[in-house]
């Protein structure tokens, strides 16, 4: 049996575009490999990933959202293209990046009461057996999704399109009016 010593406090973290997954942290490498090795393939290798894998997933990516994340370009006659993060692929790697330390911060911080508070719109309230999936747009690319007791809901009267504060603490995600 693991002792206390032996365990740690994980959490996983995604963005989202209409509810469809974009990157999480596979997604992050991808692009930060991308962005430092200014190559698909090179990317690919230095992340010992087949090539196709990694252009479906930038596939995948730019089919959720639209746009592309990536643009590519042919070299001269010895060769020499490349790829290049979009701004759009820049952007959401930078918003990964942030909200993943915003998770790592309040998941290493010892001190419980320490948060980290985001602001946002209540999206969707989605209810089922006395929980409600509830989501949060903090801007136009980033939807934190959280699970609260749907009586919580009730009593803070809470309605789609309510501002909302996000409260990432050590141990819990909370939200309040």
């Amino acid at each position: 049996m693991p002792t206390q010593k032996n365990r740690t406090l994980s959490a996983k973290v995604w963005l989202e575009h209409k509810g469809n997954t974009l990157i999480g942290k596979g997604g992050a490498e991808i692009l930060t490999s991308i962005e430092k090795n200014n190559s698909i393939s090179r990317a690919a290798v230095a992340l010992n990933m087949s090539y196709r894998y990694v252009w479906n997933y930038i596939q995948k990516i730019e089919n959720t959202i639209g746009e592309p994340v990536v643009e590519t370009y042919k070299g001269g006659k010895a060769g020499g293209g490349g790829a290049k993060l979009t701004d759009l692929g820049r952007s959401l790697l930078a918003e990964y990046t942030q909200l993943e330390n915003y998770m790592k911060k309040a998941l290493l911080t010892p001190n419980h009461r320490e948060t980290t508070t985001l602001k946002g719109k209540l999206a969707t309230i989605e209810k089922e057996n006395n929980v409600a999936k509830v989501t949060i747009k903090v801007n136009d690319q980033t939807t934190v999704t959280t699970f609260v007791p749907e009586e919580k809901i009730e009593k803070m009267n809470l309605k789609i399109g309510n501002e909302v504060k996000i409260i990432i603490r050590y141990t819990e995600v909370e939200i309040e009016k």
